[in-house]
This record gives C-alpha cells, structure tokens and sequence, in this order.
C-alpha cells in the first residue's frame, strides 16, 4: 500500500469504529428505554383495552418484552465486539492467513474463507437461539421444543446453508475473478435468480424439512377463504395448515412462494385461537399486502440496493485502503492477498453493510408500518372491521406483545404499528371488538 493511500486508511477505521460504537450506543439508549418505558406502565392497562386484555396477560406480556429485549441488548454488546475483533482486531485477517497457508491460494480457499467463517458465525449464535429458546420462550410458556428437535433444526439449517451457500458463494467468487468490471452487474442477475428460486422451492422442498402441511380440512373455512381470495384476484395452489404448535404457542399466517408454487399457510394454533370470522379478517391483510404490491416493491428495493452495494463493492475490492482500514494487512508477505481480494471483499462488505442497515433501520421500519396500515385497511374493506380488531386483540394477547412500548423503539424497531395506533384507525368498528 502506497503512503498515499495511508491516511485513507486511517480514517476509514475511525470512521468504522466510530459507525460500530455509534450503533451501539443508540440501539443501547433505545433498549433501556423499551425496558424502563414497558416496567413503568406493568401495572394497569391501558383505558382503550382494560374490557378485553386483562392485566395478567399485560403484565405477562410486559415482562416477556423485558426480558427479551435484555436479552437483545447483551446480544448487541456481543455482536459488536465480534465486528471489531473480526475486522479492526484482525481476526478475519488471521483466518484468511491460516487457510492460504494450509490451501494456498485459489477459488478453493477463496470459497474455504467464506463458508468457515459463515460456520463460526453460526456456531458463536447458538447460545443466543437456545438461550432464547429455553429459557424465555420456555418460560413464558411458548416453547414446545424438546431439545432434540432443536438439535435437529439447528443441523438441518446448517446442512441447508451449506448445500445452498456453497455452490452460490462459488459462482459469485468465480465471477469476480473471471468477469471483469462486469462482475457487479452478473453476481446481481445470479443473486436474484437465485432467490427467485429459493422462493419456488421454499413451500415444496424446504419448508417441509421442518414441518408437518396438511391440506385445510374445515370445509367452511375453506370455501370462505376461497370467495375472498376470488374477490382480491388472488390464486393459490393449495390452503395448507401447519404443525406450528410442534415448535410454539406463537400463531401466524402467511403466503409463500410464486407462480404455480403459491400457498396460504395457517399454523395450527392460529385455527385455535381465532375463529371463521376472524381468520377472514387476517387474512384479507395478508391479502392487502399482495393488492398493493407490498411484496413486489419491497422485492424491487431491496433488487436495487443489492445492485448499488455490489457496484460499490466493485470499486472498493480496488482500493489497497479499503482493506488496510478495515483490519486486513496488505504490506509484506500478506500483499498477495490484494490479488485475490474477492472473498475479503465479500466478508468486509457483508459486515458492513450489518452496520449501515442497521443505522438505516427506522426508514424501513417506517415504510413497513405504513403497508400494514395499508393491508389493514385493505381487510376492513373486505370484512368486517370488529373482526379483524378482534383477531389483533387475540394475537396480541397469546403472543405476549406489550400494548405499552417506548414510542421511539417503536419508531426504530416495530415493522408493525403498536396496537393501540392499529386499533384506533379501526374506530368506530373496532369498538365492538371480543375476546
């Protein structure tokens, strides 16, 4: 590295360690403010639900926001001193070191560098997942997991990561290194394609690695669901429920998949705690969702962004600086690594970009507010309004979400609008919403 390119350097990690310590601190402050605005109003209701929430389950649902949300805070304490030790401290530096000198160099310890260090990443998480799993989940009552099974998810993850980021991972290296200056805009078309057909695979082959689908059985049910998809112009290959009660008391419903391989899924507890009226409710949302093509724009934003960084990535893997800056040594004997930059480049970036995403966290959280403001009134067009603010009331109350968060974490976090915004934009209908 030229003594030109020293101050750049420099001042890139400062400017790194300035972004990481920055994000901490804010995702700290907004933290301890969750927890102390949720602990300061444990003990009463709040006016608008005191006839349908009682206090148990609002306290019951104070404390599990407490506590995961402390959970969350020593996580991010963690994850910050990982990025700083794999960067600044040179831990991705030494790792690299150590796989040149056991494989040389070449695509091999190229593709070698990513996928060890996605396993070390994935192997320094467990702790938090079972953590979170068996002790909080398992103390509020949402766990159902033995640890066996979630052994056995764990392994089945892995396995799948590995068989689907391995051969990706290989075609991206191998295009950076083959492709020229073209290489951003071919990885970009691979990327998409490559969801693109995770999307497709997703209900057939994936998802069933992990759970039980079966063909909706409530013919009522059924042919209800059917009239409103017909009425939103929505088709589907199959209405299928799955085992989620094998994993969790948590309730959801979603749409997956595209093109010939679309389905509508309820988890089974869903179809415990709601009844015909209000599962239409639900899912005329979710149906808001695809009416105003929140799927397709966020798809497209998210295309587009993929193909700034990569193009950004492009110039970066150029600049000696760059990797000098972030914890990469490129004088000496370790100046060859500037002639196979492509993983470094990779892994820097993706570290990167954690931070920046993060720290743009409250833009997205405010656009995906405003499509479930959206989808909401989307489903009270097509049902009835006291319906679907009764279903909201449900799953709030079995899922343990607090009616009491610290507005701006809601601001910063929440993809979802508090429910005492949703409910009040229900009015006059919400009004006789039921438990």
């Amino acid at each position: 590295m030229s003594w030109d390119a020293m101050p750049l350097a420099s001042g890139l990690a400062w400017t790194w360690l300035a972004l990481v310590l920055l994000h901490g601190l804010i995702e700290a402050v907004l933290a301890l403010r969750q927890m102390r605005h949720v602990r300061q109003h444990r003990g009463a209701v709040p006016a608008a639900f005191r006839s349908h929430i009682a206090l148990a389950a609002h306290q019951k649902a104070a404390d599990y926001t407490v506590a995961t949300v402390r959970l969350g805070l020593w996580e991010l304490l963690w994850s910050a001193a990982l990025l700083l030790f794999w960067t600044l401290g040179g831990g991705l530096d030494a790792l690299n070191a150590a796989l040149r000198q056991a494989m040389g160099t070449g695509l091999a310890q190229q593709i070698a560098l990513v996928l060890v260090f996605a396993g070390i990443s994935m192997l320094l998480a467990l702790p938090w997942g079972w953590y979170k799993t068996f002790r909080i989940e398992q103390g509020f009552g949402f766990n159902r997991m033995r640890l066996g099974l979630w052994l056995m998810d764990t392994g089945r993850s892995l396995l799948l990561g590995l068989l689907l980021g391995a051969p990706l991972a290989a075609a991206v290296l191998w295009l950076i290194h083959s492709a020229g200056s073209a290489w951003p805009l071919a990885a970009w078309l691979l990327w998409m394609g490559f969801n693109a057909l995770v999307m497709w695979l997703f209900p057939t082959v994936i998802a069933p690695l992990f759970n039980r689908f079966q063909p909706l059985q409530d013919p009522v049910l059924q042919q209800r669901v059917e009239t409103l998809m017909q009425r939103s112009g929505f088709a589907a290959k199959g209405l299928f429920v799955m085992d989620g009660s094998r994993r969790s008391a948590h309730a959801n419903a979603y749409f997956t998949g595209w093109g010939t391989a679309k389905r509508v899924v309820f988890f089974d507890t869903l179809l415990q705690k709601l009844n015909a009226d209000e599962v239409e409710a639900v899912l005329a949302h979710e149906l808001g969702h695809f009416k105003h093509r929140h799927i397709a724009k966020r798809m497209l934003s998210m295309g587009l962004l993929s193909l700034l960084g990569l193009a950004m990535l492009g110039w970066l893997m150029q600049q000696p600086w760059f990797f000098a800056g972030m914890g990469i040594h490129v004088q000496g004997d370790n100046a060859q690594v500037l002639a196979h930059p492509q993983a470094l480049g990779l892994l820097l970036f993706a570290l990167m970009a954690g931070v920046l995403g993060g720290l743009m966290q409250p833009l997205g959280a405010f656009w995906s507010r405003k499509h479930e403001f959206e989808a909401d009134a989307y489903a009270m067009r097509q049902t009835e309004g006291r319906h679907l603010a009764s279903a909201l009331l449900k799953l709030y109350q079995d899922n343990a979400a607090t009616l009491t968060p610290d507005p701006w974490y809601a601001r910063f976090h929440y993809s979802h609008p508090p429910a005492t915004e949703r409910l009040a934009r229900m009015q006059p209908q919400a009004t006789g919403a039921t438990t």
